[in-house]
Parts: C-alpha cells; sequence; structure tokens
C-alpha cells in the first residue's frame, strides 16, 4: 500500500473529485498542505488577498458552472472565520464548496494555543458538516464524505480543519484506488408528477415558479420544455432567473417586492395555480403578506429539500424530489397527455401575460446630468448582449439591476441571494470569470459594496482575469438610505466628503479611478449618460488588451429611489419615478436586445 502524508492524500482526492482549481491564502498552520498542492502540480492555485474573498471566489466558481466545485484555503484561526461569511453565503443559496482550514497541533486544542480556535464549531450552522480531523487516517474518508455530502440532497458548503501534525503524518492511501461515493438524490414518483399535473389541467390561469435548484440540478432546458408542452407562462426567482429567456412567449417576468417587473407581479395576482420548482418560497419573492401571495390560488410544491416543503405556508400538494428528475416525469406524463388531446387551450392566457409585458414597464431613458441609475441599465442592455454573464450581490444597484436587466440562459445571472455581504461582488466575478473565461462576465455594484473587498482586484491584474466591473456611483448607502425614509431619518449613511487629492469630485469623494489604477487595473469614469455606451466598448476592448478587470464608473445623481414595496406587499409596490407610457420613454424593447 502506498505511503503518504495525509495532506498529500488529501490533495489527490482533491483531483480525483473534479477539482481543478483552488483560490486561497497560505500560512504556518496550512502550509503542509500548500506542500502537497505544491508537489502535485494538477491544481491550479489563486492567491487571494483576504480569505473572506477566497470564499466568495469559490461561491462564483462553483455557481458559474454545472458540476464546479470551488475550494477555498486558508490557515488557523482568523483565516477560518473569515471564510464564515462565505460558508453563510454559500449554504443559504444551496451552493456547494469547500473550505480547507489549518489548525494547531492535536495537543494543543485545548491550550488556547496561538490562532487555535474552535472552526469547526464556529462553523456548523453555516455549513452542511464542519469536522476538525484528530487521526491522519481519517483523512480520506472526511474528505469523501465532504464531496458526498456537498453534492447530495440540497446542496451546500463543507468545513474540513486540518491540525498541522495530522497534515504531516504518513498513511497508507491508495490514490488509485479511489472513487467518489454516490450522490444521493430523492426523486419523485410518477403517481405524484400525475398528481401534481391534475392541478394543472384543473386550473384556468397557470404559472410555473422556477427556483435556483432547477440551475442547481441543471435542468433549464427540462423546464422550458415541459412550460412549452403545457404552454404554462413562467415566473423565474431571483435565484432562477435565466432558467428562461426573457424574451421568450412563456416568460412572465419576476415577482416580488423589490426585484420584480410590474408585469410579473400583475401576473402572479391573476393566476389560479401555482407550481413552484426548486424554490423556498423566499421573502422578497413573497412579500410578508403572505394572504395576498397566496389569495385563492393552488400550490404545489418540488423541492429536494424536504423540511422546506411547508416551511413558509402549506402548499396544497408537495413532493420532496430533485428538480431535473421531477421534470422528466412532468415531461413523460406531460406527452402523453398531449397525444391524448387532452392538455387544455391556454393561448388566450399566455396572451395576457404578454400584453402586460408588453405594457406594464419602467422608463429607463432619462438624458439627467448627473445621471439617473436607470439609464444606466439600459446602456448595459445595449452594450453586453445576451451571452453576458453578470454578478452582483445587493443594494439598490443590485435591485435595479435586477427590473431592468435582461438575462437570456441559466447561469448569467449570479446573485448571492440571502445572504447578500457587502464586497461580494468583486472576488465572486473573479471566481466566475476563472470558472469560465470564454463568457463575458460584467460586475455590477454600488459604491459602498464595491468599496468593502476591492483589493481582491489586484487578484484580478496578478493572475490575468479579465471582467468588466460597472460601478454605480452616488456616494450613499443607497438602499439603507432609503429603507430609513419610514423611520423618518437620513442617518449615517452619506458617504460625502471632499477628497483633498481629487477635488474635482467634489461630494463624490473616494477616487475609485486612482484606487483601481493602484491595484493594476483599468478604469473609466462617466458623468454624461451619452457617453455610457462607448464607455462600455472600451472596457471590452481594454479587458481583452490587458486581461485584467476593468471598472467603468458612472457618477449618479445623489437619490434616486427605487421601485419597491413599503409594506412588503407584491399588491402594492411603489413606483417613486416615471413609467414608460410617453412616446419614446419606453425601454429598449426585449426582443430587440436579443441581436
Amino acid at each position: 500500500m502506498p505511503r503518504m502524508t495525509a495532506a498529500r492524500a488529501a490533495v489527490e482526492i482533491l483531483k480525483r473529485e473534479g477539482v481543478d482549481v483552488a483560490f486561497g491564502v497560505p500560512g504556518a498552520a496550512i502550509n503542509p498542505f500548500y506542500a502537497a498542492l505544491k508537489a502535485s502540480g494538477e491544481i491550479r492555485h489563486t492567491l487571494a488577498r483576504h480569505v473572506e474573498g477566497a470564499s466568495h471566489m469559490a461561491e462564483g466558481y462553483t455557481r458559474a458552472k454545472a458540476g464546479n466545485i470551488g475550494v477555498c484555503i486558508g490557515t488557523s484561526g482568523p483565516a477560518g472565520t473569515d471564510m464564515i461569511t462565505g460558508l453563510y453565503s454559500a449554504i443559504a443559496d444551496s451552493i456547494p464548496i469547500l473550505c480547507i482550514t489549518g489548525q494547531a497541533p492535536v495537543a494543543k486544542l485545548h491550550t488556547e494555543d496561538f490562532q487555535a480556535v474552535d472552526i469547526a464549531s464556529i462553523a456548523k450552522p453555516v455549513t452542511k458538516a464542519a469536522t476538525t480531523v484528530l487521526e491522519a487516517a481519517q483523512v480520506p474518508g472526511v474528505f469523501q464524505q465532504a464531496f458526498h455530502l456537498m453534492r447530495s440532497g440540497r446542496p451546500g458548503p463543507v468545513l474540513i480543519d486540518l491540525p498541522i501534525d495530522v497534515q504531516l503524518t504518513e498513511i497508507e492511501f491508495d490514490p488509485e484506488t479511489y472513487e467518489p461515493l454516490a450522490v444521493y438524490k430523492p426523486a419523485a414518483t410518477r403517481a405524484q408528477i400525475e398528481k401534481a399535473i391534475g392541478f394543472l389541467l384543473e386550473s384556468e390561469r397557470p404559472l410555473i415558479v422556477a427556483g435556483g435548484g432547477i440551475i442547481n440540478a441543471d435542468a433549464a432546458e427540462l423546464l422550458v420544455e415541459f412550460a412549452e408542452l403545457t404552454n404554462t407562462p413562467v415566473i423565474p426567482t431571483l435565484m432562477g432567473w435565466g432558467i428562461i429567456a426573457d424574451d421568450h412567449e412563456l416568460s412572465a417576468g419576476m415577482v416580488g417586492v423589490q426585484t420584480s417587473h410590474r408585469y410579473g407581479n400583475a401576473n402572479f395576482l391573476e393566476s389560479d395555480f401555482v407550481l413552484g420548482i426548486g424554490n423556498r418560497w423566499a421573502n422578497r419573492h413573497t412579500g410578508y403578506k403572505l394572504d395576498v401571495y397566496r389569495g385563492e390560488r393552488k400550490f404545489v410544491h418540488v423541492d429536494i429539500e424536504p423540511t422546506q416543503i411547508g416551511r413558509i405556508f402549506a402548499p396544497d400538494f408537495g413532493i420532496a424530489s430533485d428538480a431535473k428528475v421531477a421534470l422528466e416525469l412532468f415531461i413523460e406524463v406531460a406527452k402523453e397527455l398531449k397525444a391524448a388531446g387532452k392538455l387544455p387551450d391556454r393561448s388566450a392566457w399566455v396572451a395576457s401575460t404578454q400584453e402586460r409585458k408588453a405594457t406594464l414597464q419602467r422608463r429607463t431613458h432619462f438624458d439627467n446630468v448627473p445621471m439617473k441609475p436607470q439609464r444606466v441599465y439600459e446602456e448595459m442592455n445595449r452594450a453586453f448582449g445576451p451571452e453576458t454573464r453578470y454578478v452582483t450581490t445587493i443594494g439598490l444597484s443590485q435591485i435595479a439591476g435586477a427590473q431592468m436587466l435582461h438575462v437570456y440562459k441559466p447561469r448569467h445571472w449570479i446573485n448571492c441571494g440571502q445572504a447578500g455581504p457587502l464586497g461580494w461582488t468583486t472576488p465572486a466575478a473573479l471566481g466566475v470569470a476563472t470558472a469560465d473565461p470564454q463568457t463575458p462576465v460584467v460586475a455590477l455594484s454600488g459604491d459602498y459594496d464595491f468599496q468593502f473587498m476591492l483589493e481582491e482586484l489586484a487578484v484580478g491584474a496578478q493572475h490575468k482575469i479579465p471582467y468588466v466591473h460597472v460601478l454605480v456611483n452616488n456616494a450613499y448607502l443607497g438602499l439603507i438610505r432609503q429603507a430609513q425614509i419610514g423611520l423618518d431619518i437620513n442617518f449615517q449613511v452619506n458617504l460625502e466628503f471632499e477628497n483633498i487629492n481629487s477635488p474635482e469630485l467634489g461630494v463624490y469623494g473616494v477616487d475609485h479611478v486612482k484606487v483601481v489604477e493602484g491595484l493594476g487595473c483599468k478604469a473609466i469614469r462617466v458623468t454624461d449618460p451619452n457617453e455610457l455606451g462607448a464607455a462600455f466598448e472600451q472596457a471590452k476592448k481594454l479587458a481583452a488588451e490587458y486581461q485584467v478587470p476593468v471598472v467603468v464608473e458612472a457618477i449618479l445623481e445623489r437619490i434616486t429611489n427605487i421601485a419597491m414595496s413599503k409594506t412588503a406587499d407584491i399588491s402594492n409596490v411603489s413606483e417613486f419615478e416615471e413609467l414608460a407610457t410617453e412616446p419614446g420613454h419606453a425601454p429598449t424593447a426585449i426582443k430587440a436586445l436579443k441581436v
């Protein structure tokens, strides 16, 4: 039997589980693992500037392609605690990532040794498993189980903590005989699917709510096929956006109290039956007034996690199943019904959803200087097109982007949904661009999100990871300012100051262009909305030429209130800006953008 260090055995398992990229920051307690990584030579490592950044890079890497498992590595103590935000973000959105940390020697764990912290206990609430390995011979089994857990059922993250002496201990391990454990996923039965379709047949105005579980299952094409077979309009959730193209005749818009379309909410409120697949009825989708969301309509809920069914409200029927398995059966039954002539004609209902889609729009074309954010998204739609992957986290920029951008493919809207940590966008975009360098990546940040982890731009410069980063700057914590309106305050949300080194910026304060250039990247500042298009084109060329991130900073008017519900009620969304009713004020047609 071959002998090797436990650290080398762990690296060999990573390779055989399909890992070829890792993100991290070395340190004394994890250096034996790094030595094994170097000796292997088959796993490319990207050096982050912050361990939290490494965890978000791993998230972005996983989210970009089906089958990816992002890996982040850090040393003992604060490296692990820095990863907690990434683990929380991953478990909240059902994203499998593996965090590996170094640790003090086993004999010192109880002595308050330097940087010795019980990271496994700290990480347990935000992982599917968190383990400090105390016996070197257990390392192969712990890593094998980690990959099994990350892929089985509802996907999610795992943390493995390796004391330095455990890493260095030699064990018997034969990598040539290693095999990954079979993945477990619950599967719907034919009887369950037939009953669910019974609800669909009885309804007159059905909708499918398509969630991120469909993307995790790599089943977007199956969802579209089922929708087309039954002629049922589709409402993607924020995490499911892109499952069906925005310009598809069955795309009925997003629903919610913030990241929603006017026509999406209107279509939903007209429905009488909802089939939810791979979604979890998140509160930004349903609002808190569940009596409005539920109304008199019936619900069927299909989700891979049994405890999600009934968590927010009790559906009329629930099925615990992987989305792909369920959709294969849905299609099988639907084809039989269609062949027998038993599928009802939904053409009038579909036409009504598309009429709302054509008329219930928000205005995006403004020529104001300083510019309104709506114009930025209009120009982004023109410049970046249907092949673009958008990456963003939270704030007014993300909410407005979700209302006004257009997405045409799964995994082309990569959004930190539930956790929403500021600073997530930059490292996540680097992870996304690493996973698929052939697809254009465009990140979207407000100025506060951008400032949180902007040091990670240097990672893009060092490792030649090009992408375009759109930075909308109003020198405000815009979403929090808007939320404070109800309290009649405007407190500690204003970022304005006079920068003595850049007086031309006035109250906008931070000179992002200088900072970005200082980190080895390129930057363009735009103050006139009519110059946005040219700036975006220049950014694409600079990214391709220099192979670095390129930031386009749009200087916005200081205060713009973005449409959302003040009462967390999808029937009562406040429209603060002029709507698209006057000639010349409508947004660029969705269809026209897909050229």
